[in-house]
């Protein structure tokens, strides 16, 4: 990141430390900022998210923030749980739980993936109250991908998801905030994952879609199995090409970088991910 003329006061938060998700075993975390701020201090939540609030004292001209970790991941298991779509309805609108992981955050529109009535009418019928609830998601997950084509470049993090479905074109993060969309119309709660996809996968296995830079996919929360996670970019679970950094209700709430500085200058961002399976 850097800035055409320096700027005073920066303060920023940083979402790239990967939080606690099961399965993933996290090690050789490292993040490194150039220039140092003057004061760093790392926070939890408020949801799935760990962030690295930082502020510089002096002038700034340039930042450059580098994530690197090693993880070991188990796959999940395949979600078993029988409970139609009226179950999981009842079961998240009866739920008192005030943990990190409750469905009550998710049931709600948010900054970015509000309702809209034109994805709820599109989605109702694969997603009837009788329905298996995975089985449902399953189904949207292929109808998203179908009906919003990968096209990179075709929209920025603030495009709302109806203008994406309205023109059949997006990256990961429409795809993702549709099916979200879709999802919370009908009263299931849905959350965004944040995270790193390997689109390099072994010999003999299909090639991923992803840019590089960072993966968007969809938390679908099932009742007796808990969040169980798709990909709608590339039509499936996820499973261990998928690294998660963090959940929360849209991109909003997991931006990689976000913040605010004193001054009136151009900024220019660049970024890149790297992603290697090591056996």
């Amino acid at each position: 990141m850097s800035y055409a003329t320096p700027v005073a006061q920066a303060r920023f938060n940083v979402r790239l430390k990967p939080y606690a998700w099961p399965g993933q075993d996290i090690s050789d975390q490292q993040l490194v900022l150039n220039p140092q701020p003057a004061s760093a201090v790392d926070e939890d939540g408020p949801y799935l998210i760990n962030t690295t609030r930082i502020q510089f004292e002096q002038p700034l001209t340039e930042l450059s923030v580098a994530s690197s970790f090693t993880m070991t991941i188990t796959p999940p298991p395949p979600p078993t749980t029988t409970m139609s779509i009226l179950d999981v309805r009842e079961m998240a609108a009866a739920s008192r739980d005030l943990s990190i992981r409750s469905p009550a955050p998710y049931l709600f529109a948010s900054r970015i993936a509000g309702l809209d009535q034109a994805i709820a009418d599109w989605a109702a019928p694969m997603l009837s109250p009788e329905r298996s609830i995975v089985e449902a998601a399953h189904e949207l997950t292929h109808a998203v991908h179908e009906k919003i084509a990968y096209e990179s470049g075709s929209s920025t993090s603030r495009t709302p998801p109806h203008e994406a479905f309205a023109a059949g074109r997006g990256v990961c993060q429409d795809q993702s905030h549709v099916m979200i969309s879709a999802l919370r119309a009908h009263s299931i709660p849905a959350a965004y994952m944040s995270g790193y996809l390997n689109t390099r996968p072994p010999p003999g296995q299909q090639k991923l879609v992803g840019a590089d830079a960072m993966h968007a996919w969809v938390a679908v929360w099932c009742g007796d199995d808990g969040w169980v996670t798709f990909d709608p970019t590339n039509d499936r679970l996820t499973d261990s090409d998928h690294v998660t950094v963090g959940m929360g209700r849209d991109f909003g709430d997991v931006s990689p970088i976000d913040g605010v500085f004193v001054g009136s200058t151009v900024q220019n961002l660049s970024y890149a991910v790297d992603v290697r399976r090591v056996d």
